[in-house]
């Protein structure tokens, strides 16, 4: 359907799982792709994957640690200069690396480690991103939180939950300030999506205890955020901004 057709597309954090996956998709959709991660062997397995399944449009891939705002505004110059300005951003970048546990006994440096991979990634992007989509009066913002962060849990990984419900208010603060400039911004909030990654370290057992959980009896693939993402990036979803949209199998309904 081309449904982002010639439409410059930025995904963070998009060398593997999801970000990979709705790179993908979005290069089948007619975008002009810009590949996001710190692995560039990563970054060069998906842009070869993309290219040999995609026959048209452009790919390309462009590292930075986006917890660096210098490093985001260098990323951004060199995608607008090969590709041009950014219509479409994914800010897809982040992840968790503090175990549950009670947060008396987190470590100072791994909140901070948590909430800047996640939450002050995606502040930072955005800021470098937002000025250029002012001016030229449109663009389309898609966030990606946690059901981790859509209800508290006894073992929940409180810094990346906290992390990521301060994602969904930014991109709602968002959706707001920058609604009147032709600007929308949602946020995906997936709960356990079985990427290689969690293929890996999720056992089986544990695989089947979680799909029970969910009243859609599976568990979510990339493909599954990938679709959701595609929807909120196109005019499909053009008099929508500021929501929560759960890619969570019916186990979450807030």
């Amino acid at each position: 359907m081309d449904l982002l057709n010639d439409r410059v597309a930025l995904i963070t954090g998009s060398s593997r799982g999801i970000g990979a996956a709705i790179a993908t998709l979005f290069a089948k959709e007619g975008a002009k792709v810009a590949l996001h991660g710190r692995d560039e062997q990563a970054l060069a397995t998906v842009q070869r994957a993309i290219e040999s399944e995609v026959q048209r449009g452009r790919v390309i891939s462009v590292v930075a640690d986006v917890t660096r705002f210098s490093e985001i505004e260098r990323m951004r110059g060199e995608i607008e200069r090969a590709l041009g300005p950014v219509d479409v951003l994914v800010a897809n970048a982040g992840g968790n690396s503090a175990p549950p546990g009670p947060v008396e006994e987190m470590t100072e440096d791994a909140w901070r480690n948590v909430v800047d991979a996640n939450l002050t990634a995606t502040f930072l992007t955005l800021k470098s991103f937002l000025p250029g989509m002012k001016q030229r009066g449109r663009g389309a913002i898609v966030t990606m939180s946690s059901a981790a962060a859509r209800r508290p849990h006894e073992k929940s990984p409180v810094a990346y939950a906290a992390a990521k419900a301060g994602v969904q208010l930014l991109t709602r603060d968002v959706a707001l300030q920058a609604g009147p400039f032709g600007i929308r911004a949602n946020c995906i909030t997936p709960e356990t999506i079985m990427t290689e990654r969690n293929m890996r370290q999720i056992p089986e057992p544990m695989q089947k205890t979680l799909t029970e959980q969910h009243a859609v009896r599976r568990l979510g693939t990339p493909e599954d955020v990938a679709r959701a993402a595609l929807f909120l990036a196109s005019d499909q979803s053009a008099w929508i901004s500021g929501v929560m949209l759960d890619v969570a199998g019916g186990s979450v309904m807030v």
